[in-house]
C-alpha cells in the first residue's frame, strides 16, 4: 500500500560545469569541527583517517541493547527528483530531455512516483514494509550554499546562536553519564550534527580503538595495563578540558580495546561489495553492524557519502554517476540490513542532503543546486512500502525559484525517528520546530 497526500532569498545558481570548489571546501572545513583535546598529549595513539571518502561518527548511551538510528548523510546535495521520480509530471520529462528516468524502468511505482532502479538491491525491504521514502523535504528557506546549508541542516536550530548539532542536543537528554558518549569514526574533526558539548573521540574503526605501543613488540597485555596505569596517573586528577578528555580516551579505550581486537565476520555468509563506489561505504557499515552488535551502548552512527554533487554526467540508467552511485549505495544498505539479521528491529537508516538539485538539466548534463529533496527510511520502526509527500507540483507555477519547493521541513521526519525510537524530546532536540509529525514511523 502506498500513500500520497497532495497538497498543493533569492540566491545565485550558476555554477561551474565541474564538482564546485565550494563543495569541496564546504565538506572539508564546515561539515566537521575539531574536538579540542581529544587524545591530545595522552599517547593513546587513536587513528584519525577515513574509509576513503566516508566518514562515520558514532555517539553511545548510558545503556546496552540500545535502539539505534543510522543517518546516512548524502554529501553534496543529492538529486531527489532522481532517486524517487515523480513519473506522472510531464515537466519531469520536459525538463530534463537527456537524464529522465523512463517511467518503464521505474520500479515500485505507485500512481506518482516510482524508485530509481538502480535501487533494486532494496527492494525486498520495500515489500516487506521496511524502506519508505519522503518526498519534497528540505530547508524552509532554500539555501543553495554547501557551505551554509550543512551548517543549517545539522544545526537544525535557525536563529540559534548555540554551536550545537541535533544530535549532541539528543543524546544529552538522557540521564546519568556516560564514559564514551560521542565517538567519531573517521576523522579528529566531528560533524556540525555532533558538535557540542558531549564528549567525542576519533578513530577510523573499532580496531583503531586500543592503547598504541611505540614498538610493535611491546604489545602485551601486561605492557597496555603498565601504560593505562601511567597514563591514568599522570591525567587522573588534570584541570581543564584536556584533562577531561585525556580520562574520557582512557575510559573509551580500555571499555572497546577487547572488541578492537576481534575480527569480524559478517554473519549468514553476507559479502559487503568492495568495487567503486561501494567499498567505502561497505567498510563504514560493516564495521558499524560489528559495533552495534558488540552492545556497547551505541545510539547513533553518523556517516557521509558523497559526493552527489553533479553538475555534469548525470547519466541515465544506462550508465553515467547517477546511476553508478545509487547503485552502489543500494548494494552496501542491503548487505548492511541483512548482516544485521536479528538486530534489525533496533536499527533504523535515514538518508539526509543538504539540498536537492535544480529540476532543469544544464547544458553539462548535469543538475545544478536546488531545494526540495527526497529523505529515504529503513529499518525497525518504519510504515514502508510507502511514499509520503505534501506534492507542490512540478509546473512552472508551482516551483519557487525554479527548485521543487520543500513543504515538509526534514526537521519533522528526524524528530519522528527522535521520539518514536530514541523516546527523546523533540523539543528540546529541535529547538523552535512545530513537530508535527508524518506518520512514516510504527508508534
Amino acid at each position: 500500500m502506498t500513500k500520497y497526500e497532495p497538497e498543493t532569498a533569492a540566491t545565485d545558481h550558476t555554477h561551474s560545469a565541474g564538482c564546485c570548489a565550494e563543495y569541496e571546501q564546504a565538506a572539508e572545513l564546515t561539515r566537521r569541527r575539531f574536538v579540542a583535546g581529544m587524545a591530545a598529549g595522552t599517547g593513546l595513539g587513536v587513528a584519525s583517517t577515513a574509509f576513503g571518502g566516508v566518514f562515520r561518527q558514532v555517539v553511545f548511551g548510558q545503556t546496552v541493547k540500545n535502539n539505534v538510528l543510522v543517518v546516512i548523510s548524502l554529501r553534496g546535495g543529492i538529486d531527489g527528483l532522481s532517486v524517487v521520480v515523480p513519473y506522472k509530471e510531464q515537466n519531469y520529462y520536459h525538463s530534463r530531455p537527456t537524464i529522465a528516468v523512463p517511467e518503464g524502468a521505474l520500479i515500485h511505482r505507485n500512481h506518482t512516483f516510482g524508485l530509481n532502479p538502480a535501487l533494486k538491491p532494496l527492494g525486498k525491504f520495500w515489500k516487506q514494509d521496511r524502506l519508505a521514502a519522503v518526498h519534497a523535504v528540505g530547508l524552509k528557506v532554500p539555501d543553495r550554499s554547501h557551505f551554509s546549508a550543512m551548517e543549517a541542516v545539522e544545526d537544525a536550530a535557525p536563529g540559534s546562536a548555540l554551536r550545537q548539532g541535533w544530535v549532541n542536543r539528543a543524546i544529552g537528554l538522557d540521564s546519568g553519564a556516560f564514559p564514551t558518549e560521542a565517538v567519531q569514526f573517521g576523522t579528529s574533526i566531528v560533524p556540525t550534527a555532533l558538535a557540542g558539548p558531549e564528549p567525542t573521540i576519533a578513530t577510523d574503526s573499532i580496531a583503531g580503538l586500543y592503547l598504541a605501543a611505540a614498538n610493535p613488540e611491546w604489545d602485551s597485555a601486561q605492557w597496555r595495563r603498565r601504560r593505562r596505569n601511567q597514563l591514568e596517573t599522570v591525567w587522573g586528577h588534570a584541570p581543564g578540558s584536556i584533562g577531561r578528555a585525556a580520562r574520557s580516551a582512557l575510559r573509551t579505550v580500555k571499555q572497546m580495546e577487547p572488541y578492537a581486537r576481534q575480527t569480524y565476520k559478517p554473519h549468514h555468509g553476507v559479502t559487503y561489495p568492495t568495487d567503486w563506489p561501494a567499498g567505502d561505504l561497505s567498510d563504514a557499515l560493516k564495521n558499524t553492524a560489528q559495533l552495534i552488535r558488540a552492545d556497547v551502548g551505541t545510539e547513533v552512527v553518523a556517516v557521509d557519502y558523497g559526493s552527489w554533487d553533479m553538475h555534469t554526467d548525470v547519466g541515465s540508467v544506462d550508465g553515467g554517476s547517477m546511476t553508478s552511485m545509487l547503485s552502489g549505495f543500494a548494494k552496501v544498505l542491503a548487505a548492511f540490513l541483512d548482516d544485521l539479521d536479528d538486530l534489525r528491529n533496533r536499527v533504523t537508516v535515514v538518508t539526509i542532503s543538504e539540498f536537492g538539485r535544480r529540476v532543469d538539466e544544464n547544458s553539462a548534463g548535469g543538475l545544478d543546486h536546488g531545494w526540495g529533496n527526497v529523505m529515504l527510511l529503513a529499518g525497525a520502526g518504519v510504515k514502508g512500502g510507502r511514499y509520503y509527500a505534501k506534492w507542490p507540483g512540478l509546473s512552472p507555477q508551482d516551483l519557487g525559484e525554479g527548485d521543487l519547493k520543500a513543504t515538509t521541513d526534514y526537521r519533522n521526519v528526524l524528530a519522528e525517528v527522535v521520539h518514536d525510537r530514541l523516546h527523546r524530546s523533540t523539543a528540546k532536540s529541535f529547538p523552535g520546530l512545530k513537530y508535527r509529525p508524518i506518520g512514516v514511523m510504527k508508534n
